[in-house]
Parts: C-alpha cells; sequence; structure tokens
C-alpha cells in the first residue's frame, strides 16, 4: 500500500499543513498573515513543502495588489481511515487530507466479541472503501475505542465494557494489518475532537464533550487539544458515584453515573418498569415481546409516553448533577452532549440544563451553551482522522 512518503521537517512546515488541513487551499500571503514567519522564510518553507508532495500549487490566488501568486493545498491524493468502535456497533470512514469524509459505513457488532473479531469487521469495512475506489491505499489510521487507552502505546487498560481487550496492542496490530501508521484514543476523545473540527465545538478553545451511550465519558478540551490527563484516564466521568451504595457498575464499584444513567440503564429501567402500550408497540420492544430497549424508550418518549419520559428526566438531572460540578471545577466555554442516548433530545438536555444552570455559579453559567452534538456518528470518524492528521502532521 502507498504511504505517506514525507513528513514536516519543522514546526514551522507542521503549522502550515495544519492550516492548510483546517482552513482548505490558501495564497502564501493568507498563510503568511496566520504563521510568524518572514516573507522569504515563508517562501523557503512552502517550497520545501511543494518538494515533498505533501502540498501542491491550486490555481491563481485572488489579487491582493500586484503579481498574483498560486494557491497552495495539501496533496489531493491523501488519504486518512478512521475507525470509531463503539460498544455495539463500528464506524470506518474514509478522507481526505482536509478531513472531509468521502465515505462511511457502519456495522452493528458487539465490542464484547473481542480484538480479534472486532478488528477483523473493521478492516472488511475499510477493505471495501478502498475497493469502491475512494483509496489505494491509506496514509495513516486513527482508532477510537470505548474504554480508557494508555495513550502513547496505544493499548486498552482495563476497560469495565470490554473483556479480552485490557493490553491488547491495537496501535501495533492494526498498523502491521494497514501498512500505515496509526494512532489510538477513547472514543469521546475523538467525538470532541471531530466536533472541534467541523461540528458545534469549531470556534470553542476550552470546552466539554460528554457522550452518553453503552457508556459515559468526557472529551476534555484545553487551549484546543485534548487533555487525557497523566495515565490517559482522564473524563472518565462514567464511574464518579452518583449514589452511595448504588447499583452495582461493571467497574467493581457501586452507585456510578454510568450504572443509574446510560443506555444500557436506560434499557434496564424501562423492563423494571411495566411498560406501556407505546413502549411495548415501538420497534425492537415489539419485536421481542415486549423488553424495551434505550432507542424504545426514546420513541415512546416521543409519543407522550409519561414514564418513559421520567425515566429520561430522571437521568438527564444525575448527568446534569456531574456535569455541573465539572463546570464548577472547569468552567469550559461550551458544553457538547453526544452518543447514541441523545436520540432522546430535548427533553434530556433541558433536564441537564436546568441541574447545571441551577447547581453552578452564575458566573460559570452565565454565558455557557450546553448543546446536542451536530454530527451525530460522524463525530468519531472524522476525530480519528484528525488524530492521525495531528500525528501526521507534526515535525518528523
Amino acid at each position: 500500500m502507498r504511504r505517506m512518503t514525507a513528513r514536516p521537517a519543522n514546526a514551522h512546515q507542521a503549522r502550515l499543513l495544519r492550516l492548510l488541513r483546517d482552513g482548505g487551499p490558501n495564497s502564501r500571503a493568507q498563510l503568511g498573515d496566520q504563521v510568524d514567519l518572514s516573507r522569504s522564510k515563508l517562501a523557503v518553507e512552502v517550497d520545501r513543502l511543494l518538494d515533498t508532495g505533501l502540498v501542491v500549487a491550486d490555481g491563481l490566488a485572488a489579487s491582493r495588489g500586484g503579481r498574483r501568486s498560486h494557491n497552495i493545498r495539501l496533496a489531493p491524493g491523501l488519504r486518512f481511515l478512521g475507525i470509531d468502535i463503539g460498544a455495539t456497533s463500528i464506524d470506518v470512514a474514509v478522507t481526505n487530507a482536509e478531513l472531509e469524509v468521502l465515505g462511511h459505513l457502519n456495522h452493528p457488532m458487539d465490542v464484547r466479541e473481542g480484538p480479534v473479531a472486532i478488528f477483523e469487521q473493521a478492516l472488511a469495512l475499510a477493505a471495501k472503501l478502498r475497493a469502491s475506489g475512494l483509496a489505494e491505499g491509506f496514509d495513516g489510521a486513527g482508532i477510537g475505542v470505548p474504554g480508557p487507552v494508555r495513550f502513547p502505546e496505544g493499548v486498552p487498560v482495563a476497560p469495565p465494557i470490554m473483556p479480552g481487550w485490557d493490553g491488547f496492542p491495537v496501535r501495533e496490530a492494526l498498523s502491521q494489518e494497514l501498512g500505515c501508521p496509526v494512532m489510538v484514543d477513547n472514543d469521546v476523545n475523538l467525538m470532541a475532537m471531530g466536533e472541534q473540527h467541523a461540528g458545534v465545538a469549531r470556534s470553542v478553545g476550552d470546552f466539554l464533550c460528554v457522550k452518553i451511550g453503552t457508556g459515559i465519558g468526557c472529551g476534555i478540551v484545553v487551549g484546543g487539544e485534548v487533555y487525557r490527563g497523566t495515565t490517559g484516564s482522564a473524563g472518565d466521568i462514567g464511574h464518579i458515584q452518583v449514589e452511595p451504595e448504588g447499583r452495582a457498575c461493571a467497574c467493581g464499584n457501586k452507585g456510578c453515573l454510568e450504572a443509574h444513567f446510560s443506555g444500557a440503564a436506560l434499557a434496564r429501567d424501562a423492563r423494571g418498569r411495566r411498560p406501556a402500550p407505546q413502549l411495548t408497540r415501538t420497534g425492537r420492544a415489539a419485536r421481542s415481546g415486549g423488553a424495551a430497549h434505550g432507542r424504545d424508550v426514546a420513541a415512546a418518549a416521543a409519543a407522550g409516553d409519561a414514564a418513559s419520559l421520567d425515566l429520561i428526566r430522571e437521568g438527564g438531572n444525575r448527568v446534569g448533577q456531574v456535569i455541573a460540578d465539572l463546570v464548577s471545577f472547569f468552567n469550559p466555554g461550551l458544553v457538547v452532549i453526544g452518543g447514541g442516548v441523545t436520540g432522546l433530545g430535548h427533553t434530556l438536555l433541558a433536564s441537564v440544563r436546568t441541574q447545571v444552570y441551577r447547581q453552578s455559579l452564575p458566573l460559570a453559567t452565565g454565558n455557557l451553551p450546553i448543546v446536542l452534538g451536530e454530527l451525530g456518528p460522524a463525530a468519531g470518524v472524522i476525530g480519528a482522522a484528525r488524530l492521525i492528521s495531528d500525528h501526521l502532521f507534526s515535525p518528523a
């Protein structure tokens, strides 16, 4: 397979590549307005990038007086692979160098089937995208998994909902299979990076991205960069205790937020209550003899089912209590809510907002938007492509 044959030689070139990735084709003059380089030094660095093939000339730039220059853009043949592994499905996408999604496939699959089965399926989806003519090969791949990751090595560490994954060398194994560089991170960090690049957080430097799905996690972005903590476990808010001596959690503790409100907890609570007619007639519940799932609760709530609405409000209150503490501590400029449970929509969002605005100080919440993510399932794969491009567009 074809691979990137060059990397930026210094921080100036890396900065130029990231500007072209995030802003698209640009003239030398416009690039010069954004970097701290003299005109002659900028010309040298751009020419060196042109020589490597990482960038190409792309037509004449708009006139700013005097001789018109050519626009510069990232090489149009660069291809990144984004793989977002969730608890119940796999998303795989191919992007160009500007992280535009060229093709995107989804396949339902239980992460508990283990890394070998999951990656066989992920590689099959990648091969299908490649065979469709979207890519001759991949210049790099980013991968998200729904559990804690030791980031430098790309290895999951004791992930509560991923039996058989502890210590699996994801980065090394996938790099060998794909024949390109690979980076691995927690899935919620990639969701945050996706929303930062192309979604609701585009203009925000400090924000929280909370993913509510089978599990619950939080991506923390500080000064435009994901904060992972010393060992990579920052943002693991699903295992903050919300009920002393509460329900048993998959992590081994009791009373965790994830045990009381997540996709799995919502489905269990719905099954534990006598289902309303709207609930038992909805989606998979009807096909499974009345056993409700998270999506069924959302559909029943949309139909006005009082019991389902109560479940969503209770869960939103608990999530809001945790987010309120985070807001008081971190003082973000934005809170983004994403993940599968966001199908619960504005009922959930209203409960979260009520708790945060009630519990946190006015100075922290006076101008704090709390919003649903814009990108849906694309957030993770775009974030994965952003992750590997950050790695490749850094000095060798």
